[in-house]
C-alpha cells in the first residue's frame, strides 16, 4: 500500500490533508515538522501549509529523501525558497475563491484539471519566481504562480488548498500525487 506522510507546518488544514489521503486508500500519518528525516518511511511527502517560514522546522530536509514531494501553500513556498526561487508578499492578501488557469495539460499533478478550476487559496505570501528546474503549471489573475512542478526531481507545489471543500477538484490533485508516488516507487 502506498504510504504518504503529511508534514505538519502548523497549518489550520493539515488534518484535512491526512484525511483526504486516507479517504483515497493511502496509508498516511501526520508528523511534526521537527521529525528527523531518518524517522520518515514513505513513498511520498506532503508539506502542509502553515502560518510562516519561521515555523517550518526540518521541512527542507525532507526534500532530500528521494521521494516525491507535494508542497501546499507554505509548503510550496518553502520548496521555492530553499531551491533558489523567490517568495514574497502577495498583492491580493488573504483567503479567496480563485479561478486558476492550468498552463500545462501534460503536468502529472495539475494537468488533468485543465483548462481551469476553482480553488480556495491564501495569497498573503506567494512564489514570485520558480527555482531552476521548475515550470509554472498554473496561474490566476491574482497570482502568477498558482502551481509549479519539477518532474525530473518529482517536486510539486500548489498555492491553493486541495484538501478543503471550497476547492472544486482537490481530490484529483491528491489522486494525481498518489499516482506520481506509485510510479516513482
Amino acid at each position: 500500500m502506498t504510504r504518504i506522510v503529511v508534514v505538519d507546518n502548523h497549518g489550520q488544514f493539515t488534518h484535512l490533508e491526512g484525511r483526504a489521503l486516507r479517504d483515497l486508500g493511502v496509508d498516511t500519518d501526520i508528523v511534526d515538522n521537527d521529525t528527523p528525516p531518518s524517522k520518515i518511511d514513505a513513498d511520498g511527502i506532503v508539506l502542509s501549509g502553515g502560518p510562516d517560514m519561521d515555523r517550518i522546522g526540518r521541512s527542507v530536509d525532507y526534500l532530500d529523501l528521494g521521494v516525491p514531494v507535494l508542497g501546499i501553500c507554505l509548503g510550496m513556498q518553502l520548496v521555492a525558497a530553499e531551491l533558489g526561487g523567490e517568495v514574497g508578499s502577495g498583492d491580493y492578501g488573504g483567503y479567496a475563491d480563485v479561478t486558476v488557469e492550468i498552463l500545462d495539460e501534460t503536468d502529472p499533478l495539475v494537468g488533468s484539471l485543465a483548462p481551469e478550476t476553482r480553488v480556495w487559496a491564501s495569497h498573503a505570501d506567494e512564489v514570485k519566481a520558480v527555482p531552476e528546474g521548475f515550470v509554472r503549471t498554473a496561474d490566476s489573475d491574482v497570482c502568477p504562480t498558482e502551481a509549479m512542478s519539477d518532474t525530473e526531481r518529482d517536486l510539486y507545489g500548489v498555492q491553493w488548498h486541495p484538501e478543503v471543500a471550497h476547492t472544486e477538484e482537490g481530490e484529483a490533485v491528491f489522486e494525481n500525487f498518489i499516482d506520481i508516488c506509485e510510479r516513482a516507487d
